[in-house]
């Protein structure tokens, strides 16, 4: 993927924040840039999990491991970035928002997932 597409799913990702932030009470940012660096966060640990734990443990896995891994990293990522506030059943509900969301707008392109 070239630079643009990254720079736009960062993008993406921000939006699904902040829409997550409208529809779950215990999950507040404070704005754009706030959701910007924490997609940026998130797929900073998730990066990390992936590295240490393999493919299956990953927020990016499908199952309740990785439901519960991106629960936990976006719980985890609010210590890292201002104005951002997750409770730990907000974080549980953001990905449970986030699976859904991510079931209409795919965070892979068909190129990717053909390989």
């Amino acid at each position: 993927m070239n630079f643009l597409g990254h720079v736009v799913r960062f993008i993406v990702s921000a939006l699904v924040l902040l829409v997550v932030s409208w529809i779950v009470p215990a999950f507040k940012i404070g704005g754009f840039w706030s959701a910007l660096f924490l997609a940026l966060a998130i797929a900073i640990i998730g990066w990390i999990i992936e590295s240490i734990f393999g493919t299956k443990v990953t927020p990016f896995g499908r199952g309740i491991v990785g439901f519960l891994t991106s629960a936990l990293v976006i719980w985890v990522a609010q210590f890292f970035i201002g104005g951002v506030s997750v409770s730990v059943i907000g974080a549980i509900l953001g990905a449970l928002v986030i699976g859904l969301i991510d079931l209409f707008i795919p965070v892979s392109t068909p190129y990717e997932a053909a390989k």
